[in-house]
């Protein structure tokens, strides 16, 4: 049998190193923390948009999974 080469390294190999890289790549992301850390705003009443507020937050939190 021959084996075809579809450009894409599709391997076994390939998928191990790809996550051996993603993995400290994670790690190092979730140490240093994110804008997620910093407090909920005051909602603006003047806005029709959806406002990063503590209400939102808890049901983001809520809706994970």
């Amino acid at each position: 049998m021959t084996q075809k080469d579809t450009g894409a390294d599709t391997s076994r190999r390939g998928f191990l190193k790809l996550a051996g890289t993603a993995a400290p790549v994670a790690a190092v992301a979730v140490a240093t923390g994110s804008a997620a850390d910093a407090a909920p705003a005051e909602p603006d009443l003047t806005s029709e948009r959806m406002q990063d507020t503590a209400h939102t937050r808890a049901y983001f939190d809520s809706a994970r999974f």
